[in-house]
């Protein structure tokens, strides 16, 4: 059986350097957005895979440049 890895707030405001901080989430729960948690009595947590998933759908695709030689004369 696999052990489900989770991380407390802090530990996620860490995974994002500090842009995402655990007033932020606090915030986000109380609005039920952000990554999903899990609470167990008093202690929130964020199961990794949960962040992983959240990070793909917030991820931004850039386009792609077409590639074009132009001989400078």
């Amino acid at each position: 059986m696999d052990l489900v890895k989770f991380l407390t707030p802090d530990e996620v405001a860490e995974r994002y350097r500090g842009e995402i901080s655990p007033g932020t989430l606090r915030n986000w729960r109380s609005m039920r957005v952000g990554p999903s948690f899990v609470k167990i009595g008093k202690a929130v947590l964020y199961p990794i895979a949960e962040l992983d998933a959240w990070d793909e759908q917030n991820r931004v695709a850039c386009r792609a440049i077409k590639a074009t030689h132009r001989k400078l004369g």
